[in-house]
């Protein structure tokens, strides 16, 4: 076979780096995830929240965190008022999202409500880097039919540009997430990755644009 024709070694080395990353960091922090899983379920409901979203090529997963709302918070129209709804589905994000308990608020603020991807990055559904997964509404309402296809070509990440560079300070509307997102794609090396790691780092130890 043809040097041009030689398949990129980075993937491969990437999905390795992925699953010991994660099984070691399991090993490591499970009494913490315990923990917490026993102050949200004692907050009232399941500690855990299943959501799908979609994945490379376009599979749906169910994506797993530690649960930061209240009980009943994806009936929207229940909870949310007419003007923050209307703010929710153009950034699928609140500022002061009356749903988020107080537990919650915490464990979104320091990230650690993310931990349970850790899973699914060792099942394959995700990538420690990689864009945000998002939900098929999401994808569909905010991208272009190509932009879809370049964000399906690859994994979903567990941090990524976006989340590194400026997380919740830019939006959808201006344009300005999509663009981040799709920045990372033709850019994966280990040196992109290592930089976007660091990079989150220091965004959840500072707490900068998290919501």
């Amino acid at each position: 076979m043809s040097k041009g024709h030689k398949k990129p070694i980075y993937p491969r080395v990437k999905r390795v780096l992925d699953v010991v990353i994660s099984v070691t960091a399991l090993l490591i922090i499970w009494p913490i995830m315990l923990i917490i899983a026993l102050l949200v379920k004692r907050d009232g409901g399941p500690a855990f929240f299943a959501q799908s979203r979609v994945g490379r090529n376009g599979h749906l997963f169910k994506l797993y965190k530690f649960r930061s709302m209240k009980v009943g918070a994806e009936r929207l129209e229940d909870i949310l008022t007419p003007e923050e709804l209307a703010a929710y589905r153009k950034e699928y994000k609140l500022h002061n999202d009356p749903r988020i308990t107080k537990l919650g608020n915490v464990l979104r603020k320091s990230s650690l409500d993310e931990l349970p991807q850790l899973w699914n990055i060792i099942r394959g559904d995700m990538s420690l880097v990689g864009p945000r997964p998002l939900l098929p509404s999401e994808l569909t309402g905010n991208y272009t039919p190509e932009e879809r296809q370049m964000l399906m070509s690859v994994q979903p990440g567990l941090t990524g540009y976006w989340q590194a560079m400026s997380r919740n300070e830019s939006s959808y509307v201006t344009g300005e997430r999509q663009k981040q997102e799709l920045y990372y794609i033709g850019r994966v090396s280990f040196v992109m990755d290592m930089k976007i790691i660091f990079k989150t780092v220091e965004r959840v130890l500072t707490g900068k644009g998290a919501v």
